[in-house]
C-alpha cells in the first residue's frame, strides 16, 4: 500500500517508520526534520531499533492509496485543504480530540476512516524518533457499522507490523479516548507531572472528575459511556503510561501551542450544563498559551 503520513512528527514518523517496512511510505513535514530523513533516513529508537528509508517531503503529493493525518487538531483544516488535490483511496485521522474527521471529510474526496492510538513515541532530533511504547491502533467507519474499507487499512498496518483492529463503534470509541485525554492531559500540563502522578490522591480525584463529566456530555450526545468506564479507562492508561509525559505537557515543555480547545475545550462547549472541572483545566491552559504568545511577542 502507498502510505501518506499527514503531520510526521512525533507519532507520525513512528508510523511511518513501522509502515516503511512493508509499505511505500511518504512522510509530510516540516524542516528540518523531513530533510534529515531525505539525508539519511529515519532511526527509530527505543522499545525497537531499526532505520528506514521512506520518501519525505513538506508538500502533499498528487496521489496516494491511504492519506494517514496525525496533525494538531488546530491543523486539521489546513491538512483538509492540502489534501484536496491530491487522488486517495482513503483517509484515515489518527488525531487527539474531536471534530477532525468532519473537517477532514469536507475537504477530501475520499472515505474518511476515524481512528485512535496508544503508540508512544517522542521526537528526539531531526531524522531519529524514540519509540516509547508499544500501543494498538483502533479504527472504523467514523459514523459507526462494519466497513470493508477498515479491514483492509487494518490487513495493511498489521502487515507493517502495527497492532491494529477495526471498531464498529467509533463514535463511542472516539468519546472514550476524549474522555481520557481530557482527565489526564490538561492537568499532567499543568503541573507539569508524569502521568503516574493522576494515580493517587490529589490528582486521581481531579482525574475522576474530569472523566465522568465528559462521559455525562457523551451521554447527551447519545454516547452510551458510563462515568464507571471513563473513569476506569483513565486510571488504566495511567497505570500503564506511569513515566509518559503526555502530549499536552510536551507541548508545554516546548513552548508550543496546546490542542485542549479539542480536547477539554470540547467538552465544555458541547456540554448541556455545566463542567466545572473540564472549564476551570481549559481556561488554565488558554491562560498559559496567553501568556506565552505575549512572552514570544517580546522577545
Amino acid at each position: 500500500m502507498d502510505v501518506l503520513v499527514v503531520g510526521a512528527g512525533s507519532l507520525g514518523s513512528l508510523l511511518g517508520g513501522l509502515l516503511a517496512r512493508e509499505h511505500d511510505v511518504t512522510l509530510v513535514g516540516r524542516e528540518p526534520h523531513v530533510g534529515a530523513v531525505r539525508e539519511a533516513g529515519l532511526d527509530v529508537v527505543g522499545t525497537e531499533a531499526f532505520t528506514v528509508s521512506p520518501a519525505a517531503r513538506t508538500d502533499v503529493p498528487d496521489a496516494t492509496d491511504l492519506a494517514l493525518v496525525t496533525v494538531k487538531t488546530y491543523d486539521t483544516a489546513d491538512a483538509a485543504a492540502a489534501l484536496a488535490d491530491c487522488s486517495l483511496d482513503a483517509c484515515l485521522s489518527l488525531q487527539n480530540g474531536m471534530g477532525n474527521e468532519a473537517q477532514l471529510a469536507a475537504g477530501v474526496d475520499c472515505p474518511v476512516l476515524a481512528g485512535t492510538c496508544t503508540y508512544g513515541a517522542r521526537l528526539v532530533e531531526p531524522g531519529r524518533v524514540d519509540f516509547t511504547g508499544r500501543g494498538e491502533v483502533v479504527l472504523g467507519d467514523r459514523e459507526g457499522g462494519a466497513s470493508a474499507l477498515a479491514d483492509e487499512v487494518a490487513d495493511a498496518f498489521r502487515l507493517g507490523g502495527v497492532e491494529a483492529r477495526v471498531d464498529a463503534d467509533m463514535p463511542t470509541r472516539l468519546w472514550e479516548k476524549l474522555a481520557v485525554n481530557a482527565a489526564v492531559n490538561a492537568a499532567t500540563a499543568l503541573a507539569r507531572v508524569e502521568n503516574g502522578a493522576l494515580a493517587d490522591s490529589p490528582g486521581d480525584e481531579l482525574l475522576a472528575a474530569a472523566a465522568r463529566e465528559t462521559a455525562r456530555v457523551a451521554r447527551e450526545h447519545d454516547v452510551g459511556l458510563s462515568d464507571e468506564r471513563a473513569v476506569s479507562l483513565a486510571a488504566d492508561v495511567v497505570r500503564k503510561t506511569a513515566p509518559n509525559h503526555s502530549s499536552m505537557y510536551q507541548d508545554v515543555e516546548r513552548g508550543t501551542r496546546t490542542e485542549v480547545d479539542a480536547i477539554n475545550g470540547y467538552v465544555v462547549d458541547h456540554a448541556d450544563g455545566a463542567v466545572p472541572v473540564n472549564e476551570t483545566l481549559t481556561r488554565l491552559v488558554r491562560t498559559w498559551e496567553t501568556g506565552r504568545n505575549l512572552r514570544c511577542s517580546t522577545n
